[in-house]
């Protein structure tokens, strides 16, 4: 089933503020709260749905992506899952004295802190994506190109090989949580649960941190890539590079670069999907008589396209095989679409006035002309 857009779900505009967003999530969540609604799924995929949206809407970052590429400029982030732990840690805020039964919930339908799971000391796991936008020429879009790309990521650290620990030395239980990874507070008859601070969720920590790396596991580091594009690209279109993302933490793999395309307008094609469009002016002897014209490709060459005579303002006429390259089979590519333009003059000579009313007497205009059915447009 397709998703619903994120600001649909919540039932704001694309200009509502941060706060309107958290009372519109608030109100949503406390009317389909599981507890009001036993039994009822339907309740229930409301609430992960609103928690799902609040989660992207109430980060500027993703916020941001979200509003440019959808749901795909949103995917790539936290290694293609949602981090619900900025949610949790906004219960409190949002629901006050009700927060401790919602982080329950919270616990129960995603895990308590989203990506960081509860119970011990984690194993490695995918690092995240990166974003990366760059803006191409047209012409670049259609037969492809290369770019450099220039980022900064974190990858391991050879010393340590990724574990934040020296030579010889391990992890041990974090000593504030006990190696669960959360700690819980109690306020009133409710327990709400945390990501402990200490460890941040890890249940563990480095016995002996790694000089290199200070015990992190990971190093910043400035990557240079030349990034191929592929013939026949759209915009809005992503390029994904496996393995350039941010390292895994505790020694996982890394994650991959996701390369955004935004192709800049021509200057007077425009593309519908394989197709080109271009509109050529030609004059009113030109439409009446037929003959050549000579018309400039995408490729940069021109070629001799036969006009027919009595041709109609806003004809269209083809050429075939003159498109854009098709992404994945170079070999062949769309068609090119000539719009044609009849231009009336605006200035006429005393000599062209009288060959036009001498053409008019011939023709034997119609004085009194009647409407076109829709028909036969």
């Amino acid at each position: 089933m397709a998703k619903r857009d994120y600001y649909e779900i919540l039932g704001v505009s694309k200009d509502t503020s941060k706060d309107e967003i958290k009372k519109a999530y608030r109100k949503l969540a406390v009317a389909n709260h599981p507890d009001r609604n036993p039994d009822n799924k339907e309740a229930e995929t409301r609430f992960k749905e609103a928690t799902e949206a609040y989660e992207v809407l109430s980060d500027e970052k993703k916020r941001q992506a979200y509003d440019q590429y959808g749901f795909a400029g949103v995917e790539g982030m936290n290694g293609g899952q949602h981090d619900y732990s900025s949610v949790f840690r906004d219960f409190s805020d949002i629901f006050g004295n009700d927060a401790g039964g919602f982080s329950s919930i919270f616990d129960s339908f995603f895990g308590g802190g989203g990506s960081r799971s509860s119970g011990g000391a984690r194993g490695p796991f995918r690092g995240s994506s990166l974003q990366y936008n760059v803006e191409i020429e047209f012409k670049e879009a259609v037969f492809g190109t290369k770019v450099d790309v220039s980022y900064t990521r974190s990858v391991a650290c050879d010393t340590c090989g990724g574990t934040g620990a020296s030579a010889g030395s391990g992890r041990k239980a974090c000593t504030s949580c006990g190696g669960s990874g959360q700690v819980r507070r109690s306020s009133g008859f409710f327990s709400i649960a945390s990501t402990c601070p200490t460890c941040g969720g890890e249940g563990s920590m480095v016995e002996h941190p790694c000089e290199s790396c200070r015990g992190h596991g990971v190093l910043k580091k400035r990557q240079k890539l030349k990034v191929k594009i592929p013939a026949g690209i759209e915009s809005g279109k992503r390029i994904s590079i496996p393995g350039q993302g941010e390292a895994g933490p505790n020694g996982g793999p890394p994650g991959d670069l996701l390369v955004y395309v935004t192709v800049r307008p021509h200057s007077y094609f425009e593309r519908n999907g394989n197709d080109l469009y271009c509109m050529i002016p030609i004059s009113i002897t030109l439409a009446a008589l037929g003959g050549e014209i000579s018309v400039e490709t995408i490729d940069g060459d021109r070629v001799k396209v036969k006009v027919p005579s009595g041709v109609q303002n806003g004809k269209m006429l083809r050429l075939k095989g003159r498109g854009v390259p098709y992404v994945h089979d170079s070999g062949k590519r769309g068609d090119m679409y000539i719009k044609l333009r009849v231009d009336t003059p605006k200035k006429l000579s005393s000599k062209a006035k009288a060959l036009m009313k001498e053409l008019s007497d011939v023709l034997g205009e119609e004085k009194h002309p009647r409407p076109i059915h829709l028909s036969e447009i």
